[in-house]
């Protein structure tokens, strides 16, 4: 399992937790990093043409290699 460990504000946790609201894409755990599923994302990014990662953190942020994307 691959994962990509991403810093990002309380601000831009609050955006991407409203953007993306799908619990198959996205979960919060305990200590409150999100947690999207690389594939899924990619699944509903194809289906609805939004980009809201991408829109908030920029292209080169992202390796979409990786199986997860943990943003603490």
């Amino acid at each position: 399992m691959t994962i990509q460990d991403i810093s990002v504000s309380n601000n831009q946790k609050k955006k991407i937790l409203r953007d993306i609201t799908d619990a198959d894409i996205i979960f919060q755990d305990d200590n409150g990093d999100l947690v999207i599923q690389v594939a899924a994302y990619q699944t509903w990014q194809q289906e609805t043409g939004q980009s809201p990662l991408q829109n908030i953190l920029g292209d080169d942020m992202l390796d979409f290699s990786a199986e997860y994307f943990v943003f603490s």
